[in-house]
């Protein structure tokens, strides 16, 4: 199986390409195609990982559909045989990985929720006690659950390399207070009902972060959702606080490139077949365990 690193639709304008997807505007939708692309450390990686587009759309589509009763959400279909016509000679590479969704105006805030600490998070804790100015207790370790769930927004960096936490203040005065607000319960509401959902199944949201847009009759969920790229799945049977836990997402890249003491600055190496095999594994997994299926790549 070969990796689908860019998409290529003949006449149909190319908005532009993220990290992993390539958007499209198509009359007045868009459509949303996740390729085999990966980065790790702000960087797209010279070698992707086979079929993972088709696990993020897939596990997004589980999610959209699980979570529809609490906020609406963007997607239109994700059935080619509903695409319009000009985008059908175009199935092997649209097959399982796209979705053509609503356009909205979308927030300019990514809405974290955090249960446990990790990552940025864990790094401002260590220095503060603090994750986007909310006062948690002492003690802590990288990988202690929290009291309880917080609503840690981030915006994204001038640049757009990564995201920087911001406060709930810096939101209600980016977005207006009510806006702010809705997008907090939202938020908290959406990562309560999956994080029941992957305990069921053996598995802890440590964190997710979702992306809102505003239509006509109010606020939609839009992007991706509760994929291994966006939101850190853990173990529950591993869970270990005092170090970085054992996750369901690309660690087997970023330790390969930690361990062949890359700069992290472009042009980002290639990876190993066995780190490919590894980490498609891992998201393969992740599918499996939440949803409760198979996925035939």
């Amino acid at each position: 199986m070969t990796a689908l690193l860019t998409t290529n639709l003949g006449s149909t304008k190319l908005i532009g390409r993220g990290k992993v997807r390539d958007l499209f505007a198509v009359d007045d939708a868009l459509l949303l195609v996740a390729t085999d692309r990966i980065s790790a450390f702000d960087h797209v990686l010279a070698t992707g990982i086979p079929g993972k587009g088709k696990i993020l759309t897939q596990i997004s589509l589980f999610w959209f559909d699980l979570l529809s009763d609490i906020v609406p959400n963007h997607l239109i279909t994700a059935d080619i045989a509903e695409f319009p016509a000009s985008l059908r000679p175009y199935a092997d590479q649209l097959e399982g990985r796209s979705m053509l969704v609503r356009r909205a105006q979308m927030y300019p805030v990514e809405c974290v929720a955090r249960a446990y600490l990790a990552g940025s998070g864990w790094k401002e804790y260590s220095a503060t006690k603090t994750v986007c100015g909310i006062p948690l207790p002492g003690g802590l370790k990288d990988g202690s659950r929290l009291p309880n769930p917080v609503f840690t927004p981030a915006t994204k960096s001038q640049d757009g390399s990564h995201d920087e936490n911001i406060s709930f203040e810096t939101t209600s005065r980016l977005l207006g207070a009510d806006v702010a607000s809705e997008l907090r319960r939202l938020t908290l509401a959406l990562y309560t009902k999956a994080a029941q959902h992957a305990e069921a199944r053996g598995l802890i949201l440590a964190d997710t972060k979702f992306e809102f847009g505003f239509m006509g009759n109010g606020i939609i969920l839009a992007d991706e959702v509760l994929t291994p790229d966006s939101s850190r799945f853990w173990e529950s049977a591993a869970w270990s606080p005092g170090g970085a836990q054992p996750s369901f997402d690309k660690q087997f890249v970023r330790d390969y490139l930690e361990s062949i003491r890359w700069n992290k600055q472009a042009p980002a190496p290639s990876l190993p077949a066995n780190v490919v095999e590894r980490t498609l594994d891992k998201y393969l997994e992740a599918f499996r365990r939440l949803t409760g299926r198979d996925l035939q790549l």
